[in-house]
């Protein structure tokens, strides 16, 4: 049982920089792994990489959900040989996937909503990874969506995944960053990212349900686009969020 408190640390340190957040969180847990598909988990992979000692201790993991752009996969190759780390790659469970296709076909969330796909393709890839951790690190936002992330602290119980036989600690050290501080450290650290950015991209999924956004939209507004924007989350995080 774990006896780490999350709102204590979360009241200590929320002015603290990611850096001091992402040392003191892997300090605390040895089974702790980073969380990896876009901008701003790179960030933290580059953060891990300078405060970790031995490379070969820093766990990250990336969610394949089989219908990513090949951009995306390009862009996980890049980051694992620029780290020179590995990167658990967590793929859906087959031969649920493949019933579910059978039934439904490759786009039944046009009409059915996206949850369903979601919950197949990365829900239960994620719970399955994240029963063997004690906690894991996000790059969550504040600002990401403001419906569903504007109270998202930068440490918590996650009450989606974890038990209270099995706890498990959330770390969302970018929470009170804004994508503007996201931008500019990796402009300045000179940090590899997603070539889709360059073409209108700014909150990247699954191929057929992302899209480039127009000037002046708000980043989410890409996913899911023929949905309501209060049901813009895929079930990674909206557990511990509030609705």
């Amino acid at each position: 049982m774990s006896t780490f408190n999350t709102n204590q640390f979360a009241l200590e340190f929320d002015t603290e920089s990611p850096k001091k957040i992402i040392e003191r969180a892997l300090e605390e847990f040895g089974n702790i792994a980073i969380s990896f598909s876009g901008a701003e988990d790179v960030v933290l992979v580059e953060i891990a990489s300078k405060v970790i000692k031995d490379k070969s201790q820093l766990q990250v993991f990336s969610l394949d959900t089989g219908r990513l752009h090949p951009e995306t996969y390009q862009f996980i190759e890049t980051v694992r040989k620029y780290y020179g780390i590995q990167i658990d790659i967590v793929s859906p469970e087959h031969q649920a996937l493949e019933a579910f296709v059978k039934q439904k076909g490759l786009f039944s969330f046009f009409e059915d909503g996206h949850q369903e796909c979601c919950g197949l393709r990365k829900v239960a890839p994620l719970r399955r990874k994240l029963s063997t951790l004690d906690a894991w690190i996000t790059g969550q936002r504040k600002d990401q969506s403001p419906g569903t992330r504007n109270s998202v602290p930068i440490a918590e119980m996650d009450k989606a995944f974890g038990t209270e036989e099995s706890p498990l600690v959330k770390f969302n050290p970018l929470a009170n960053w804004s994508s503007q501080q996201v931008w500019e450290y990796i402009r300045m650290f000179d940090v590899p990212y997603n070539p889709l950015h360059e073409r209108g991209f700014t909150s990247i999924g699954c191929e057929p349900c992302t899209r480039p956004v127009l000037p002046n939209q708000h980043e989410r507004e890409g996913r899911w686009w023929w949905e309501e924007a209060t049901h813009k989350e895929c079930g990674l995080h909206a557990g511990n969020l509030e609705k």
